[in-house]
């Protein structure tokens, strides 16, 4: 088994050659000795290796005396939905996220869809696969099929009032994954006055036009000239698993995730008037502050991953929590984050205040100018942000997540993904001069260490 696999907050690697359904059959082994449940939810993204996958998945779960929920093909967030509606003891989904489409890998939860992360159990799992411990009962587990569309649908649809939303044009890009389907029974059941162009909206998992990930720029063009040539109110686009959305303004233009945590946090302290905690990341952080403070609120940052998040919503009891990479967490979302709760937010809002999305956002696009994340692969992450350390040790420094520097006026972080061989630099500023400024003085010290 390939110790690589296990990353910091869920399982993943390339099919079959690092991951393969041996893997898959003993991590769930690990799984229903570590967690000890009784029942848990089982999906599947739309990957070709899903069917292959699933059934070792949940062969390991049986074996091993675990009932198993058969959701079927599913989105992360309709997984997480899943084990906390339906009362289980946990879940697993079996995706890869938005990793290209030779990858597979597995997202976990415990009962009341409570996140599994590297420090809460991943890596017990992995020790436990890794010394090849087998569990076998004398009585299986057994397999019962549920499908949890339609009262997920009404879930989300619960976070608006249906009746508010007028017609508005959208162009709405599901990435080949199950957001096309969900997006379709949502709008059709909230009879939502939606004129929607559909973009990529039939599952396949060979992801024929590459990665499904709206994050890549490359990415963005086919649903920015989309919004154009329709004359959109603007668009939404899902990453594969459908469990982060992304927005697009009237013009096409791509609104950085950093900008849409401010709107929504906003959106959700004004529905609690006596103020209430939101988690944010520490990659950028001005325009989040500004908006949580000004509608009342405290913001706590808190390192960047779906699992650490939650954990720390919990923990806080925090309204709502926003990673700038467009995750976005609920608390009534059983402290998830999911994909389509900020879409429906999203259309209410435009529809209440008859403003273009690009209004919206504009009190935090206008005040803060950000970087977007720049990518680098470098051979050691740790030597690189020790040597930006001491560089820029004239600033205001924390280490919540690899290493931010503040100054009055701008500010930067870099940090090593926890799920690819980069490191990630994000820098914002109150002026496009002082971002552009700082923003070249870290890469000119990144370039040296470049591979």
């Amino acid at each position: 088994m390939n110790s690589n696999i296990f990353k910091a907050y869920d399982i993943r690697g390339v099919y079959p050659d690092d991951m393969n359904e041996d893997d898959a059959y003993a991590i769930a082994q690990a799984y229903a000795q570590f967690v000890k449940p009784k029942k848990i939810a089982l999906g599947k993204d739309v990957r070709t290796s899903g069917p292959s996958m699933w059934n070792a998945t949940a062969q390991g779960l049986i074996n091993a005396g675990v009932d198993v929920v058969d959701i079927g093909t599913v989105s992360t967030d309709m997984m997480y939905f899943a084990a906390a509606y339906l009362e289980l003891d946990g879940g697993i989904s079996v995706t890869a996220s938005h990793n290209p489409r030779e990858y597979t890998g597995m997202k976990m939860v415990r009962e009341k869809a409570i996140p599994i992360s590297g420090d809460t159990g991943i890596q017990a799992m992995q020790v436990i696969a890794e010394k090849g411990g087998r569990m076998r009962t004398d009585k299986k587990g057994a397999i019962m099929k549920q499908d949890i569309l339609e009262p997920y649908v009404d879930h989300c649809l619960a976070f608006i009032d249906p009746a508010k939303i007028k017609k508005l044009r959208v162009v709405a890009n599901a990435n080949f994954g199950m957001a096309g389907i969900v997006a379709q029974r949502m709008i059709a059941k909230g009879k939502l006055p939606l004129e929607v162009t559909p973009l990529n909206f039939e599952p396949d998992g060979t992801f024929p036009k590459g990665r499904p990930d709206p994050l890549v720029p490359e990415n963005r063009d086919e649903t920015s000239e989309l919004v154009k040539q329709t004359h959109a109110d603007f668009a939404v686009s899902w990453d594969a698993d459908a469990d982060r959305c992304f927005f697009f303004d009237e013009s096409g233009n791509f609104i950085d995730g950093y900008y849409i945590v401010a709107l929504l946090a906003s959106i959700m302290l004004r529905t609690h008037p006596g103020g209430g905690k939101v988690i944010i990341d520490p990659r950028m952080v001005f325009a989040t502050r500004k908006a949580i403070q000004d509608a009342g609120g405290t913001s706590i940052m808190n390192k960047v991953g779906h699992t650490f998040i939650k954990e720390r919503m919990r923990k806080e009891d925090a309204i709502f929590a926003g990673e700038n990479s467009a995750h976005l967490y609920f608390r009534d979302n059983y402290y998830c984050d999911n994909g389509m709760i900020p879409f429906l937010l999203i259309l209410q809002e435009l529809s209440v205040t008859g403003k273009k999305i690009s209004e919206l956002v504009k009190p935090w696009t206008d005040a803060v100018k950000v970087s977007g994340e720049i990518n680098f692969t470098v051979k050691d992450v740790k030597v690189v942000i020790a040597e930006i350390t001491k560089k820029f040790n004239d600033g205001d420094q924390n280490t919540i997540d690899g290493l931010s520097v503040e100054y009055p006026a701008s500010r930067f972080n870099v940090r090593g993904s926890n799920t690819e061989p980069l490191l990630r630099l994000n820098t914002e500023a109150y002026t496009q001069k002082d971002m552009e400024t700082l923003r070249d003085k870290v890469m000119a010290e990144i370039q040296p260490f470049l591979v």
